[in-house]
């Protein structure tokens, strides 16, 4: 890439030299995003032909149903006997259950469990079961576990109809949330610019599904409900970012007609840097005390917003703005 030429004179006014130019290093930048994308779609991919999973991403219990058992063992002050995932796993799919009136038995062979707190507390996901067949349940996982706190005890159920309602009814609202998105940005802007902030928003959202892909790949994480709401977060975010840049762009290109796009972009990026970054942190703190002290509930929301509000604020700079002098020549 050639150095930029001074700054030149338009009439009585002049174009400050910028301090920082993402041009110059927009290649190594769009590889790297590349790489994520990359990286994301192999992620999805996976999960999707995992037998287990047979989705893009790990769905949760709002979306297909059943139960959810959060059992917390009665240890004694030295604590819990060592206990795994395997071993409750081994267990389950030996237990018979009994069939509830008009249904057939489920099968645990294929239960999800998690060992939380150093095996203080376990973390069930298992096919809809009656309260008798919870019952039954845990006193057969007693010899196992060991004597279970009633006062901790948390049962959550959801039927198959209500889950896969509730899986409608996030995908339409992600739909119309990117419609709506998509209509005001070609209403207020050219064609390039509304198609790269829409790039820029698939980018956001597809790095954010392909980190928790992996999640759910390795560490068993589940999307539900709340994930949903993050994803429509991120995307407004990640648009509301991209047009103060593409706003002050299109000032500049008024005022500076004759300047190269590049030094155009440059100029632009630099000028809401500043507001950028501090509207990235004003808006992680809130997400860091929420990772901190919200309770297993909301950790994995605030770790969406935070991945989705990275990303975007990258993308917004870094993605958007550096692609517009190539869309623009041709």
């Amino acid at each position: 890439m050639t150095a930029s030429s001074p700054s030149p004179q338009i009439g009585a006014t002049a174009m400050a030299e910028p301090r920082f130019r993402i041009t110059r290093i927009r290649r190594q930048g769009w590889l790297a995003s590349g790489l994520a994308v990359l990286l994301s779609l192999v992620g999805m991919a996976l999960c999707w032909s995992n037998p287990r999973i047979g989705a893009p991403l790990r769905p949760g219990l709002d979306f297909t149903g059943g139960t959810q058992l959060q059992i917390e063992r009665s240890c004694s002050d030295t604590g819990c006997a060592s206990l795994t995932a395997g071993q409750v796993q081994q267990r389950l799919a030996a237990i018979t259950l009994p069939a509830a009136a008009g249904a057939e038995a489920p099968r645990l062979s294929s239960a999800g469990v998690q060992v939380l707190d150093g095996g203080r507390s376990l973390e069930l996901r298992l096919p809809d079961l009656e309260p008798e067949q919870t019952q039954a349940l845990l006193t057969e996982l007693t010899p196992l576990i060991g004597v279970v706190n009633p006062e901790q005890l948390s049962v959550n159920t959801i039927g198959p109809s209500l889950g896969s309602q509730l899986l409608r009814s996030s995908a339409v609202s992600l739909l119309v949330s990117f419609a709506l998105i998509a209509a005001y940005i070609s209403f207020r802007y050219d064609g390039i610019y509304a198609g790269l902030a829409l790039l820029c928003l698939a980018h956001d959202v597809l790095i954010t599904c392909g980190v928790f892909a992996w999640l759910g790949l390795l560490r068993g994480v589940e999307v539900d409900s709340l994930f949903a709401v993050a994803l429509i977060t991120v995307a407004g975010y990640s648009v509301n970012d991209t047009v103060v840049v593409f706003d002050r762009i299109r000032e500049q290109r008024r005022e500076f007609k004759d300047v190269p796009m590049n030094d155009q972009v440059d100029l632009a990026v630099d000028a809401t840097l500043t507001r950028s970054i501090y509207t990235s942190l004003t808006t992680l703190l809130p997400l860091i005390a929420l990772l901190l002290f919200g309770g297993g509930s909301l950790f994995w929301f605030a770790v969406a917003l935070t991945v989705g509000i990275g990303v975007g604020s990258w993308s917004s700079i870094g993605i958007a703005p550096t692609l517009l002098p190539l869309l623009a020549r041709r």
